[in-house]
C-alpha cells in the first residue's frame, strides 16, 4: 500500500494577520484530499535546524497538524508555526549548525549555501511538497528549492503588498485598516494642540500601504518610497495645510523606505541573510526638520508593529482562506513551481519565479501626485474594486 502524500507548510519573514487563517484552510483542504500535513516551525530555519541523527530536533521543529490543532487558530493574528528571517542559501559561517557536514555546505562568497542539507532533511522527513507563506525574501528561497526539484506552491503575504506577480498579499488589508484607524485617532490630539503630525508606516521598496492608507484617511500629504521628497517644499506645504485647516493642524503619512532627494533610506543594524538592514526612523528625522524649519510643534507616531498585530480583518480572512485552499488544490493536482495570486480581483496562479523577476512598486503615474506629495487616483473606470 502506497503511503499518503505528505505536505509541509511554513511561515517566514514578518508575521501578518491572516497567517493562521491560511494555515487552517490548508489543513482542512489537505484532510479532505487524504493528504498528511505537517507544520515546519520558524520558517526555513526549522529545516536548517533539523539534524536527522537527533530525533529531538524533529520534535522541536515539526508540528503534525490536524483539525484539533487548527480548530480555533483563525481567531487570532500571528502564526502558530512561528517565523524567522532565514535564508539557508546565504548563511553566515557562525550561523551554520555544527552538525551540517562540509559535504552539505557550498561556498557562496563569504557566506555558505546549506541547500544540500535542506534537501537531505526533506528526504529524511518524507516531505513531498511544501507550501511556504511569505514575502519576496521567503519565496525567493522557495523558488530556489523549486529549481532543485521540490514541489512548491507558494502563498504571498506581506503588509507592504510588494510581492511581484500578485495584486494582493495576505496582511495588506489589515495593515491599511489599522493605519487608517490610527491616523484618524491621531487627528484629535493633533488638532487639540494645533500641531503637525507625522505618521510613519511600514514599506521598504513599495509605498503602497502608506499610499492607500493616506488616500482612505484623506491626509494632507503622503510621502512614499518610490518618490524622493524635497524637504523644504514638504515643510512649506504642511505649514500651508495647517493654516488653511479650521482646526489649525496638518497630518501626513510617510513610508519607512522614503528618503530625501539625493539621500538614502534610514537603516540601522547589520544585514540579515537576505541583505536587509532594519528600516525605520525617517519620520522622526523629518519631524525634527519640520519643527526646526517651521517652529511648529510636532507629533511623531511610528505605527510599526501595531500595523500587523491582532486578528485579521474580513478581507484578509477571505483572501487567506481562498489562498490556502487554492494552494493545497494545486499540490493535490500535482502542480509545482506556482504561486497563488489575485489579478484584477480574480484568483489565479503564476510561475513562482516571478517573485524574483522584479520588484513590485506603486504605479506613481496612476496613483500619486509627485509634485504635491498626495495620493491621486486619476481614473477609477475599469479599475478593480480595491484599485491595486
Amino acid at each position: 500500500m502506497a503511503r499518503r502524500k505528505r505536505v509541509a507548510i511554513l511561515t517566514g519573514g514578518g508575521d501578518v494577520p491572516g497567517l493562521n487563517v491560511a494555515i487552517k484552510a490548508v489543513v482542512i483542504r489537505a484532510i479532505a484530499n487524504d493528504i498528511d500535513i505537517v507544520g515546519i516551525r520558524r520558517g526555513w530555519m526549522g529545516l536548517l535546524r533539523i539534524d536527522p541523527d537527533d530525533p529531538e530536533t524533529v520534535r522541536q521543529y515539526i508540528l503534525p497538524l490536524n483539525l484539533e490543532k487548527v480548530r480555533t487558530i483563525d481567531r487570532t493574528g500571528g502564526t502558530i508555526l512561528h517565523t524567522s528571517r532565514t535564508n539557508p542559501g546565504n548563511m553566515r559561517p557562525p550561523d551554520v549548525p555544527p552538525y551540517i557536514l562540509d559535504s552539505n555546505q557550498v561556498p557562496n562568497g563569504d557566506k555558505i549555501d546549506c541547500t544540500r542539507h535542506i534537501l537531505k532533511v526533506l528526504e529524511f522527513l518524507e516531505i513531498d511538497a511544501i507550501i511556504p507563506i511569505g514575502g519576496d525574501d521567503t519565496l525567493s528561497y522557495a523558488a530556489r528549492l523549486n529549481r532543485e526539484g521540490v514541489q512548491i506552491v507558494a502563498i504571498p503575504k506581506t503588509m507592504d503588498n510588494d510581492v511581484f506577480g500578485t495584486d494582493f498579499c495576505i496582511g495588506f488589508s489589515t495593515a491599511v485598516t489599522r493605519s487608517v484607524d490610527a491616523i484618524n485617532a491621531l487627528r484629535t490630539t493633533t488638532g487639540s494642540h494645533e500641531r503637525i503630525c507625522v505618521v510613519e508606516l511600514f514599506g521598504r521598496n513599495s509605498g503602497e500601504t502608506a499610499l492607500i492608507a493616506a488616500y482612505l484617511a484623506d491626509v494632507d500629504r503622503a510621502v512614499i518610497s518610490e518618490v524622493p521628497f524635497d524637504i523644504d517644499k514638504l515643510v512649506r506645504l504642511l505649514v500651508e495645510d495647517r493654516e488653511r485647516n479650521p482646526s489649525h493642524y496638518a497630518i501626513m503619512a510617510i513610508s519607512e523606505g522614503a528618503h530625501v532627494v539625493g539621500g538614502t533610506v534610514t537603516e540601522t543594524g547589520i544585514e540579515d541573510s537576505y541583505g536587509h538592514k532594519k528600516l525605520g526612523g525617517v519620520g522622526h528625522l523629518l519631524s525634527q526638520e519640520i519643527k526646526e524649519r517651521s517652529g511648529v510643534n510636532i507629533i511623531y507616531q511610528q505605527l510599526a508593529y501595531m500595523m500587523r498585530s491582532g486578528a485579521p480583518d474580513s478581507l484578509d480572512r477571505m483572501v487567506a482562506v481562498s489562498y490556502g485552499s487554492l494552494a493545497l488544490d494545486q499540490i493535490a493536482m500535482g502542480h509545482r513551481g506556482r504561486m497563488v495570486a489575485l489579478h484584477q480581483a480574480i484568483y489565479t496562479t503564476v510561475p513562482l519565479d516571478l517573485v524574483i523577476a522584479a520588484k513590485k512598486q506603486v504605479d506613481v503615474t496612476a496613483f500619486y501626485d509627485a509634485d504635491s506629495y498626495r495620493p491621486k487616483v486619476r481614473d477609477t473606470l475599469g479599475k478593480p474594486m480595491f484599485l491595486y
